[in-house]
């Protein structure tokens, strides 16, 4: 016989995880999360499984990705297969994007770097200009 486990209220679901209540809420209304049910008080109350969930939905937001993306990601497992594929190829394109931000970055760092090599304490026509370094092409 298969013991029944006992749902977890949202609090008890908050303090396990670490998230805060008015965030699995959030979770749950964009389809993240889905609970059993409420109480007779209105709490709302979820599966074991939750705490999982809620802990693959923090680590995939600390690695860039969106709720809509892990959305996708759980749908996908809800449908019974694994997400993985589909994650690697959202995670390549992350690195892809972080080595554009990385170039742009550097080029930005070049052009300051000429600016403030080429800093001038004193303006020759002060009342002219605001800052002579910025508005210099």
């Amino acid at each position: 016989m298969l013991v029944q486990e006992t749902p977890k209220l949202i609090g008890n679901v908050a303090k396990s995880s670490g998230v805060p209540i008015k965030t699995i809420r959030y979770y749950e209304e964009l389809g993240l999360l889905r609970s059993l049910g409420r109480t007779e008080g209105g709490f709302r109350l979820f599966n074991s499984d939750v705490l999982e969930r809620l802990h693959f939905i923090k680590r995939a937001q600390s690695l860039g990705l969106t709720l809509s993306e892990i959305k996708d990601f759980l749908n996908v497992h809800d449908g019974g297969e694994l997400p993985c594929v589909h994650i690697k190829a959202k995670l390549q394109d992350k690195i892809t994007a972080i080595d554009e931000q990385i170039q742009q970055l550097l080029i930005l760092r070049q052009e300051l770097s000429g600016l403030v090599s080429g800093w001038e304490t004193i303006p020759e026509n002060p009342e002219q200009t605001i800052c002579p370094i910025i508005e210099r092409n």
